[in-house]
């Protein structure tokens, strides 16, 4: 049973489902007292690790021993953090003791008011026995927004049946530098990418009714040398131009209603007390109304780790001004520091109102005060976290994300073929995993429960389609020992192909070659497995070079004696059927680049997104042009694009106004024997601007399947709107000039260019902005093949 508030009987405005939110929110705001409104401010972390084998940037520092529970709850509180997610538990009994636990707070609430439930859900819901998706720069691999949404559609209704109400996903952090090892929580290195990506995401887990969270707002992939929580030395062009889009999209196509502040300091001003960001852009120019939620220990970091607050109150005070509403993961400076500080009054108590208004109303809206509110779901003896339609979408999506870069005509492999299956993740189930999947990011610290699902190696899946195979590791994934190598040698020697299968191992805070607090020196392939490569490849043995990975690593001069490349980003429980499925043809790989593949190790690291001067010019020695561009990748089957045309407007095809939409056209013909799907990516070329700009950025994309000899009209509708940027003023505009539109098989390789001039006036554009180009597919008739 709820309590009720007291003195009010029957009458509680704030359950009365005829009243908005808002409604309901303001009638029970005046009748808290300070620790009740501050209550519902913080989560609590019951049973988080603090031995350093944490899964939280200073975690073993920060979790100290808590209160008595009846102390912790006795005011109520705001959230409960990770009761799935930070040790394995069956999911039917975690979901009774959630219910527990939620029953205890409610009955100790004089307002009976349930707290809010988050968990990860960066690769599926981080929860033992849960399906493992592909990690996030797979995503980006499949240029697959759809599917992205259908998966998070699936990871949003196992989280809801187990009473869990907010997921902290999608990252819409844009890869700014490959050795930062949270690359692969990153959809790529495109904003147009990351934003649609994302955007689909959050509606797939929104339409669960589980609230989405975008991090990290903002600028945290952008670290100086790719750092973990390292400072950002970033301009607010940059900032507006590649690192917000993405959040924007997701806030206005996607419907998020919460947003984690970035560990980042950007030009000396750390985002958790940055009233600027958090507060003037996010809500008083974007309109956000959703609640702000601080990542993990981000308000006491700005007392020990950016010392900007003399204690824990001061932090309280700046993240609480900045805007931060909800302190995660567990109380501490939200906690009495700032219960004392408002009664000193360092703190005004209209802060604390402002954020629980919005605390409050986020729970009404997620039904948490209704009448009818039960803590356990009526068919939890049937949860089951990984089922056959879950799977199915992890497969799929697995597909279509692996990436053929290279193939001289090795590929598919026969399936009579003497294969030899060389390096040391072609055996490893943990090699498909990115380190926020729960057996990477808990299972590791609780070996004894087992991985919790399936996860078939890529030796596995061959062995099933290949009989022929022999495997040897060759070598470890980390370390120095080289006395593998000749045993993979000479069974590279002795078979007609050899798949040769390197790679990172995921993990949390250096215990990994890829994932959070993992950042790479400089992007060779870990341990030894580069000699490996190379004494494989000295066989002369056809070598299909399988990359199984978290980031791009540089492939040089002395990996094109590969017959094939293929590359796989943490392809999830499923990902050893997809690659075993590509690598012999049952499936025809039709993944893209969502990150360029850099050809040198050293030097500072760079995306595609480059004005002329950070492309290979004379006046430097170093030429950072990649071994495979943004949006690479192969099939089996061939291609043909033709006949680009301005379909709109007609009477000037090339005027195209500044507050206007142009309509381009292309013809793409499956001339090859098999069916394929194509990558039709379209870019924007602007060759003089008042600021740099890239040479090329993408502004839309899509899948095309086609049968052999189908042939398709591809048309993208471009509002002048997405060819804006931050203009001198810091204002972003529609600048009137000449400008290009390429259709492209990748930021390198263009089929088409269309030569436009934007006309008109400058006009100025802000958040209501069109953010999308459009795309209509039109199938023609079938052309026969030729005898």
């Amino acid at each position: 049973m709820r309590s009720q508030s007291l003195g009010d009987g029957d009458a509680a405005p704030w359950r009365d489902q005829r009243l908005s939110p808002t409604e309901r929110a303001e009638a029970l705001l005046p009748k808290m007292s300070l620790e009740e409104k501050i209550a519902q401010l913080v989560g609590v972390w019951v049973g988080a690790e603090a031995s350093g084998e944490g899964v939280a940037p200073h975690q073993s520092d920060m979790i100290s021993d808590l209160p008595p529970w009846s102390t912790v709850i006795r005011y109520g509180l705001g959230q409960l953090t990770r009761p799935f997610g930070t040790a394995p538990v069956d999911p039917v009994l975690g979901a009774r003791s959630l219910a527990a636990s939620q029953a205890q707070i409610v009955a100790a609430s004089r307002f009976g008011i349930p707290a809010q439930v988050h968990e990860e859900c960066l690769t599926g819901f981080a929860a033992w026995r849960a399906t493992v998706y592909p990690t996030p720069l797979s995503w980006g691999a499949s240029f697959d927004p759809e599917l992205v949404e259908a998966m998070a559609d699936r990871i949003g209704r196992s989280m809801r049946a187990a009473g869990v109400h907010q997921g902290l996903a999608p990252v819409l952090d844009v890869t700014r530098d490959y050795r930062w090892g949270r690359t692969e929580e990153t959809i790529g290195e495109d904003p147009y990418l990351v934003g649609t990506t994302g955007a689909a995401y959050v509606r797939g887990l929104e339409r669960a009714g589980v609230v989405a969270t975008l991090k990290h707002f903002a600028g945290y992939s952008a670290s100086r040398g790719g750092r973990n929580l390292a400072p950002v030395p970033m301009g607010r062009r940059e900032l507006a131009d590649v690192i917000l889009p993405p959040f924007e999209m997701a806030l206005r196509l996607g419907g998020a209603r919460s947003v984690m502040n970035s560990y980042a300091e950007i030009d000396g001003l750390p985002v958790a007390a940055d009233r600027g960001l958090l507060t003037g852009l996010l809500r008083a120019e974007w309109g956000f109304t959703g609640t702000v939620v601080a990542d993990y220990f981000a308000v006491r970091f700005l007392q020990t780790l950016h010392r900007v607050a003399e204690d824990s109150a001061d932090a309280a005070r700046l993240a609480l001004r900045a805007g931060i509403d909800v302190e995660l993961p567990t109380v501490d400076a939200f906690g009495e520091p700032l219960v004392e500080a408002v009664r000193r009054g360092e703190v005004d108590e209209a802060l604390v109102d402002c954020a629980l208004r919005r605390v409050l109303i986020q729970k009404i809206e997620l039904g948490l005060l209704d009448e009818g509110w039960q803590e356990l779901p009526d068919d939890v003896a049937s949860l089951r976290l990984d089922d056959e339609a879950s799977q199915d979408v992890a497969v799929r999506l697995a597909r279509e994300s692996v990436v053929l870069l290279r193939n001289t005509g090795v590929l598919p492999l026969p399936v009579a073929t003497r294969v030899a299956l060389v390096g040391p993740v072609a055996d490893d189930p943990m090699a498909m995993l990115g380190c926020y999947s729960f057996p990477n990011h808990v299972g590791v610290n609780h070996s004894d429960f087992g991985l919790g699902v399936d996860i078939p190696t890529l030796r596995d899946e061959l062995t099933r389609r290949v009989p022929l195979l022999t495997h040897e590791p060759g070598c470890a994934i980390t370390g120095e020992d080289t006395s593998g190598i000749p045993a993979a040698v000479a069974a590279a020697t002795a078979a007609d192909v050899c798949v040769l299968a390197v790679g990172d191992r995921a993990g949390m805070f250096g215990r990994g070659t890829s994932g959070e607090g993992c950042d790479a020196v400089d992007l060779r392939l870990p341990g030894v497995q580069a000699d490996l490569v190379r004494a494989v490849l000295a066989t002369g043995t056809p070598v299909v070079l399988v990359l199984m990975t978290g980031r791009p690593y540089a492939l040089g001069p002395e990996f094109d004696a590969a017959a094939a490349v293929v590359q796989a980003f943490f392809l999830g429980q499923l990902g050893g059927q997809a690659l075993a499925e590509v690598l012999t043809g049952e499936v025809n790989p039709s993944g893209r680049l969502p990150v360029s593949v850099p050809r040198d190790a050293g030097g500072l690291p760079s995306t595609y997104l480059a004005p002329p001067l950070g492309r290979r010019n004379k006046v430097s020695s170093v030429d950072p042009t990649p071994a495979y561009p943004f949006g690479h990748g192969l099939s089996y089957t061939t291609f043909e694009w033709s006949d680009a045309t301005v379909v709109e407007p007609r009477d000037d095809p090339a005027a195209w106004p500044v507050d206007g939409e142009v309509r381009v056209r292309i013809t793409v013909t499956n001339s090859g024997e098999r069916a394929g799907t194509e990558v039709v990516q379209l870019y924007l070329h602007d060759p003089v601007a008042q600021t740099t700009r890239p040479v090329v950025r993408l502004i839309g994309y899509t899948r095309l399947p086609l049968a052999p000899g189908e042939v398709a009209y591809v048309t993208f509708g471009v509002p002048a709107d997405v060819a804006s940027f931050t203009g001198l003023t810091g204002e972003r505009i529609v600048e009137p000039g000449d400008v290009e539109l390429r259709f492209g098989r990748s930021s390198g390789d263009v089929a088409a260019a269309l030569p436009l001039r934007l006309v008109g006036t400058e006009r100025q554009v802000g958040y209501e902005r069109e953010l999308l180009t459009s795309v209509r597919i039109e199938p023609l008739v079938a052309v026969p093949q030729s005898a």
